[in-house]
């Protein structure tokens, strides 16, 4: 069986070394809890950036700042799992800063934008999160396949847009606000959904497995990267209907 979050993979449910923080195991409870602490750190960070810096010059070079420094601990966390319980939560205050300045940019365009996702965000969280626990949703070999291509597709279509940006080429549907870039941001919403219900599932195999306790920051890091990844593509999605 293979797991197809690029973070949350297979390899990862079969670490059996215990951690340097304690040699308890893995459970839901305790994962739960940390998503919480992460989430705390994430939305603390944001506010105190958005007060400091939306609105002034500095806002978008204290994105660059935020978002370079998230992607440099998530590599960091992904590639030494032990380290979670401190990475994840510089993580968390990176991607808040990155989050805090984002939102109040997006915020000065479309005034209640930002309230309007974060409420968009939770209820999906907990919709799917209601229907993953009814088994309404059933994680497969074939739906973990399904949604790990149609995220990799999705990253490199974002990867070859970011590379022609620099040669002053623009690729369609990313940032049109016509019918196609709105379908185009549709779908990227509900395949950042399905991503949860595969972070759902690994948490719950994970603490089936008796994992290391450090296991327990890791799924937390991994729920985390892809709310913040939905966060950004309801934004997209909003700010796109609405200048329609």
């Amino acid at each position: 069986m293979r797991a197809t979050n690029p973070l949350l993979s297979e390899n990862a449910l079969k670490t059996r070394e215990q951690s340097f923080y304690s040699t308890d195991i893995m459970t839901i409870d305790g994962t739960i809890n940390k998503i919480g602490i992460l989430l705390l750190l994430a939305a603390g960070m944001a506010f105190l950036s958005w007060m400091m810096f939306g609105g002034t010059n500095l806002v978008q070079v204290w994105m660059i700042i935020g978002a370079i420094g998230g992607f440099i601990t998530a590599l960091v966390t992904v590639f030494n799992k032990q380290l979670s319980g401190i990475t994840a939560p510089v993580y968390a205050l990176f991607e808040g800063v990155f989050l805090g300045c984002f939102s109040g940019y997006m915020e000065s365009i479309f005034p209640g934008i930002a309230f309007q996702a974060v409420c968009l965000t939770f209820f999906v969280l907990f919709s799917l999160l209601l229907v993953y626990k009814a088994r309404v949703i059933r994680v497969t070999d074939n739906f973990r396949m399904g949604v790990f291509a149609a995220t990799g597709a999705i990253a490199l279509y974002y990867l070859f847009s970011f590379i022609l940006g620099f040669f002053g080429i623009t690729v369609p549907f990313i940032h049109d606000t016509g019918l196609f870039g709105i379908g185009f941001s549709v779908v990227v919403v509900i395949v950042a959904s399905l991503n949860l219900v595969l972070d759902f599932d690994f948490i719950e195999r994970g603490s089936r497995s008796n994992l290391p306790k450090y296991m327990e920051w890791y799924g937390a890091f991994g729920l985390m990267v892809t709310l913040i990844w939905l966060y950004i593509e309801l934004v997209r999605l909003l700010a796109k209907l609405r200048s329609r």
